[in-house]
């Protein structure tokens, strides 16, 4: 059956005016409001409250813990996940999960990506909701995993009411108990909604569309530190997309991923265990693939005449990285292999494990090495 137009699909109008009503009211309310009431600091402080807990359930709750399991929760914080993710009001756990393990899967396609890049800015951002597009049909027979947890049972089961119930009644309580009701539920109930509604919404536009892609081109997705601040780290999406069960996104200490210091964290308060994390040497390995790939495009746009010396000893350079990049990458593996057989084995020494161990950081030191030769190469290149 052929992907309808995007004229032809039949509205899906509860998520219509759902955005077109909150849009409306944050734009006109939220001024009004200001300039004839005055917001209190009250309002402000738990707008930046419901605000953070909404955007941190989704990305560590919704994105990290369910869609991609790469860690364990406690069932206390899984609960709190669920409150503010239902109040973020992006559909249950089921739906969420369900539709981007499916953009995980068929990310770009067009036929079969739920909300995917290729198809323009406003679909991925926001359109593919306002629709009923074949591509975004619901089919949770890729969440056997999710369907186990009474928990998230019991959410999509009453999605309806405990969404109305979070998004009315959080913020009403929140305004009775500081004597400003409607402040409260202009500025942390609607304002918080339209905001966490587009920062999220950002990840499937922009971040395919914005950025660089240092770990792989296989797909639309871009890292970007600028749209890490305002998504809780997830704007570093080229890493992401090719090493989706990190429970990082930011992978380097200085990028900015509060979901990920959250999440780490929580372990030492016993809330989160066996947390996922990506091998230093499968990173470099990707860094080096794409440095590499980008190097012997540049070469082959360079005149045949002209410096050719200069481009011919270029040209030998890479080659000889290369090389030795293969070597260490055939050497890792050797080794690896030869410690996971050793682990196996019970009568092996302690001292063997920490020999084959320091070998294997001797590869990544040799590796990140290499890293920092390409990319003066690259420089020479460009």
């Amino acid at each position: 059956m052929a992907q309808p137009s995007t004229e032809h699909a039949p509205i899906v109008w509860a998520n219509a005016l759902m955005f077109a009503l909150t849009l409306a009211a944050a734009v006109i309310l939220v001024p009004w409001y200001g300039l004839t009431h005055g917001f209190s600091s009250a309002d402000w402080a738990v707008f930046a409250v419901f605000l953070i807990a909404n955007g941190m359930a989704i990305t560590a709750g919704y994105h990290r813990l369910w869609a991609h399991r790469t860690y364990e929760a406690h069932w206390i914080l899984r609960l709190v996940y669920l409150v503010f993710g239902t109040m973020a009001l992006q559909n249950s756990v089921f739906a969420w999960c369900s539709g981007h393990r499916t953009h995980h899967l068929h990310v770009d396609d067009e036929d079969r990506d739920p909300y995917s890049a290729r198809r323009g800015f406003w679909f991925s951002h926001i359109g593919w909701m306002l629709r009923e597009y074949p591509s975004g049909r619901e089919d949770f027979s890729n969440i056997p995993d999710l369907k186990k947890d009474p928990l998230l049972r019991f959410q999509h089961r009453y999605y309806v009411p405990l969404a109305l119930a979070a998004n009315f009644g959080l913020p009403l309580a929140a305004g009775v108990l500081f004597h400003d009701v409607w402040g409260m539920l202009i500025l942390a109930g609607v304002l918080r909604l339209v905001w966490s509604h587009h920062v999220t919404f950002f990840i499937n536009s922009l971040a395919h569309m914005w950025g660089t892609r240092p770990y792989t081109d296989d797909n639309s997705a871009r890292d970007n530190p600028v749209l890490a601040v305002v998504t809780y780290g997830e704007g570093y999406h080229n890493f992401h997309h090719i090493f989706a069960h990190d429970y990082r996104n930011g992978v380097r200490w200085w990028q900015w991923d509060p979901t990920k210091w959250l999440i780490a964290s929580l372990q030492l308060l016993g809330l989160t265990r066996r947390l996922k994390r990506t091998p230093v040497f499968q990173i470099q390995r990707a860094l080096l693939a794409m440095q590499f790939k980008r190097a012997q495009a540049r070469l082959a746009r360079l005149p045949a005449a002209g410096a050719a010396a200069h481009i011919e000893s270029l040209r030998a350079r890479i080659a000889h990285e290369y090389e030795s990049f293969l070597a260490a990458l055939a050497e890792w593996a050797r080794v690896k292999e030869q410690w996971l057989g050793d682990k196996k084995r019970a009568v092996r020494e302690q001292w063997d494990q920490v020999h084959l161990q320091r070998c294997l950081r001797e590869i990544e030191t040799r590796l990140s090495r290499q890293l920092r030769r390409m990319r003066l190469l690259q420089a020479q290149l460009a």
